[in-house]
Parts: C-alpha cells; sequence; structure tokens
C-alpha cells in the first residue's frame, strides 16, 4: 500500500468562498479569448492593410476619408466590432493579471473596479462616437 507524504504548510482544501464562485465563468471567459483572438487578427490585419498601405498609405486618411468610410453602416460595424472585442479581449486579459498578481483582496477589488470602469467608459465613448457619426457633418461648409 502506497503512502502519501502530505505538506502540513499547504492546505488543499477549497474555501466556501471560492466554493460559491466557482462556475463556467472562466471556462467561457477562456474561450472567448480564443474566438476574440482570432477575429481579432483578421479585423486588425484588414484594418491594417487597408488604412496603411492600399491606395496611398495613411497620407490619404483624413476627415473626408473618415466620412465617406462611415458613410455607410458597413464600416462603422467593423470598426465596432474591432473596437468592442478589444475592448473586451483586452480587460479580460488583464482581468487575469491582476486576478493572478494582486494580493490584497481590498486592492484586487478596486484594481477590476477601475478595469471595469475603464474598459466600459472606452466602449461606450466609443460606440457614441460611431452611432452619433452622421456623413451631413461632412458636407463642406459654404
Amino acid at each position: 500500500m502506497a503512502t502519501s507524504i502530505q505538506n502540513p504548510e499547504i492546505d488543499t482544501r477549497v474555501s466556501p468562498a471560492r466554493q460559491r464562485t466557482t462556475s463556467n465563468a472562466e471556462f467561457y471567459s477562456w474561450v472567448f479569448m480564443r474566438v476574440s483572438g482570432i477575429l481579432l487578427i483578421g479585423l486588425i490585419f484588414t484594418h491594417i492593410g487597408i488604412m496603411h498601405l492600399i491606395e496611398g498609405g495613411v497620407g490619404r486618411v483624413n476627415f473626408a476619408f473618415v466620412c465617406g468610410r462611415w458613410s455607410g453602416p458597413f464600416w462603422q460595424t467593423w470598426d465596432w466590432a474591432q473596437l468592442f472585442l478589444a475592448t473586451l479581449h483586452g480587460a479580460n486579459g488583464m482581468r487575469w493579471i491582476i486576478r493572478d498578481y494582486v494580493r490584497s483582496p481590498q486592492r484586487r477589488f478596486w484594481s477590476m473596479t477601475l478595469l471595469y470602469v475603464v474598459a466600459t467608459f472606452m466602449i461606450v465613448l466609443g460606440t457614441i462616437t460611431i452611432v452619433t457619426f452622421s456623413p451631413i457633418d461632412c458636407a463642406p461648409s459654404s
């Protein structure tokens, strides 16, 4: 019969607080990182190609170019998807970093709160910018 050596310094029991928060959320977070990463690769490389490499590159990008690009819903949706996925992908990664490296529960709480506030602010501000954009504003003034 094999005996196991137990280290008295390591507590292998799961705390009641940890038991309550055990769910599939971390699994879905892991899946989201993989799926959003793949989608972001396509979105961002296409963005770089169109904005920086094709037809004169970044030199042609000005307010009139953005007006023409955002005059239809396709590019507005494309840019919003980049904003949304990149912000959530980055915030999820930062959440993992905070969870792994911030040991104090109070500091972890405030770090997570700040992260969520900043991510929400970025998504809301970007969404307002894209949704309220009006091609009428692009008309040359007389």
